[in-house]
């Protein structure tokens, strides 16, 4: 994804399903878990957004909309999104390689943005691992030392050379997974029941609508999100800056 589509991808998607629903509805961890299975796929912000628009136009036609429904959650879209993408990609295969633009990118934050983003987080791990050092030992000792490694990562803002995003990214994105592991594994199992059937009742419109691939993948990214919700975790990545 281009840098402009990726950092800015969540709030582009919210932003135009808003506007193709007429309303400023609140998001639901269903619909940010749908948005992240679409980040970590790849699927490029423009196709997304055909996608939903494809949606809204084939919802228009339905019975439903007819009586009077209105389209509430983007998991309605995600064929609609899917198609649209496999477009992209096969008119990307057949349009010969790109031309690079001579002229560089502008840094989509500035370093103070996100110094202030990483020590945000870094102490909010500090805090959850306090809150949970007496319930979750292993949780809160995880906590602890994703903190001192955002301190480790921090002084990589301030090189005299160009900033390279996508290997900050990466180095956040690992430590996100790390966290993320150790949530599930240690997550007592009234926890996890309770998102579970939160899961479930949030799915049961769609999922004859979905792949089992489809499933499991949002499955995985609803119940990271919650969890991370759960211990009072921040998500790391540069997808959640904006």
């Amino acid at each position: 994804m281009e840098p402009f589509n990726y950092f800015n991808y969540f709030t582009e998607i919210e932003e135009h399903f808003w506007r193709k629903r007429g309303a400023h509805l609140l998001v639901s961890p269903l619909d940010w878990a749908i948005v992240e299975t679409w980040q970590k796929a790849g699927i490029p912000l423009a196709a997304v957004l055909k996608g939903i628009d494809r949606a809204f136009e084939s919802w228009s036609r339905s019975r439903r909309a007819a009586g009077g429904r209105q389209l509430k959650s983007l998991a309605y879209c995600v064929d609609a999104v899917l198609d649209a993408a496999e477009e992209a990609q096969e008119a990307a295969a057949g349009g010969g390689p790109d031309v690079e633009s001579a002229r560089p990118a502008a840094e989509p934050f500035s370093r103070d943005e996100l110094k202030s983003y990483l020590e945000r987080n870094r102490l909010r791990l500090r805090t959850s691992a306090e809150k949970h050092r007496a319930a979750h030992v292993a949780i809160s000792t995880r906590l602890e030392e994703a903190s001192k490694r955002l301190e480790e990562i921090a002084p990589l803002l301030d090189a005299p050379s160009a900033l390279d995003l996508e290997d900050l990214e990466r180095r956040l994105t690992i430590l996100e997974e790390k966290l993320a592991a150790a949530l599930s594994a240690d997550a007592d199992e009234d926890s996890l029941l309770a998102i579970r059937r939160e899961m479930d009742r949030s799915l049961a419109p769609y999922r004859r609508k979905m792949s089992a691939e489809q499933l499991a993948q949002l499955e995985r990214q609803y119940t990271q999100k919650r969890l991370f919700e759960y211990f009072d975790v921040p998500r790391l990545s540069l997808f959640y800056l904006t």
